[in-house]
């Protein structure tokens, strides 16, 4: 008897600026993706925030795919039943688990994840807490802070406070972070908003573009070393993969433009570094991990530098870019886990969370 196949349904789009990049991750993994082991369900979040079965990918797969995602037309019309939390959904209407492809907010932020924790449906990553700490900056940083896990000096400012006492911020900003520095909304990815501020004089414009996506700023200081990231999995017994360094050549930092557009920067995979090093960095990236409450899935992006402490974390990333040639894929790559089958741990790690999420009690009574 043939082994029953999962219903994955795979979250993509989303009301961000990196719908785009959210796109070309759902495209990568649906063609990755078994399917004779997995019936796929695209969903797809329009940018105004509606949500749409079956759509906007499937038109990209290839001619076999498409005829193997024929089968779920049935599925797909019933996604709507399943989006809304009712005793009266049928089971047989349900996605096994979802696979949310969505980078930065309404997404990776915690809000979806919580939409999945009311509705009882296993997800792919980290749950609410560690989705929403993992996408804000200022909360990332002060929790790592407090277990000692070094990373750049940094100032939070709201949009608020800019707008009260900018002059006084400003002196804070010398004072305490120095120039230069880079600026950042607290919540976001794929460097969208960020500046690399060489003086005092741009900060003002610095943080005038960074408030344009965010209400919350990030002011951090400028280390120089080299960047190195490592990908890490599991939920309680953690895999770490090779580091991999960025060179971002003429860049001044790893903007958007380095990351998707003008193809001048190149990936070093596995970084060359000193064992001792690896060693520091694999140890940081696991204590952030579950510093921050993480399960499925990180990438920990870190400078390397030449004196003490060695590695510093920058930021930690909850979703990565999770296409063939990104850099997170391309880690595990080089230790040995394909780029399916990641796809098909990942899923397997959401599942197992799920079933241990199913012991906890909510009545006193039982």
């Amino acid at each position: 008897m043939a082994k029953k196949k999962k219903t994955v349904a795979v979250l993509y789009g989303g009301k961000s600026t990196e719908y785009e990049i959210s796109l070309l991750t759902a495209f990568s993994v649906i063609n990755a993706m078994d399917l004779e082991k997995y019936r796929v369900l695209p969903v797809y979040i329009q940018q105004d925030g509606r949500w749409i079965a079956g759509s906007e990918i499937t038109k990209r797969l290839d001619y076999k795919d498409q005829l193997l995602l024929a089968e779920n037309t049935a599925i797909e019309n019933q996604a709507e039943r399943w989006l809304a939390p009712s005793a009266s959904i049928a089971e047989n209407s349900r996605p096994d688990i979802v696979f949310p492809l969505l980078h930065g907010p309404n997404g990776e932020d915690g809000t979806v994840q919580g939409l999945f924790e009311l509705l009882n449906i296993a997800y792919v990553g980290s749950g609410v807490s560690g989705s929403g700490v993992g996408m804000d900056k200022v909360l990332m940083k002060d929790i790592l802070s407090a277990h000692d896990i070094p990373g750049p000096a940094y100032v939070s400012v709201a949009r608020s406070q800019w707008e009260r006492k900018a002059p006084s911020i400003i002196a804070e900003v010398k004072k305490a972070i120095g120039y230069p520095c880079f600026v950042k909304p607290a919540n976001g990815g794929s460097s969208v908003g960020i500046s690399r501020c060489p003086d005092e004089r741009d900060l003002p414009a610095s943080v005038k573009e960074a408030f344009r996506f965010d209400n919350k700023v990030i002011i951090e200081q400028n280390v120089s070393g080299r960047e190195v990231e490592i990908g890490v999995i599991g939920n309680h017994e953690l895999s770490v993969s090779v580091p991999g360094e960025i060179k971002t050549n003429e860049a001044a930092f790893y903007d958007y433009q380095s990351k998707y557009e003008d193809g001048k920067s190149t990936l070093i995979i596995p970084a060359d570094l000193p064992d001792s090093v690896k060693e520091e960095m694999e140890a940081v990236a696991r204590r952030a991990f579950r510093a921050l409450n993480l399960s499925g899935l990180a990438r920990v992006d870190c400078f390397v530098r030449e004196d003490e402490p060695r590695v510093v974390v920058n930021e930690v990333n909850t979703m990565p870019g999770f296409t063939r040639f990104s850099m997170f894929p391309l880690l595990w790559q080089h230790s040995g886990l394909t780029y399916p089958r990641l796809i098909e741990k990942l899923i397997d790690l959401g599942l197992a969370r799920y079933e241990e999420k199913q012991k906890i009690q909510y009545r006193i009574d039982q």
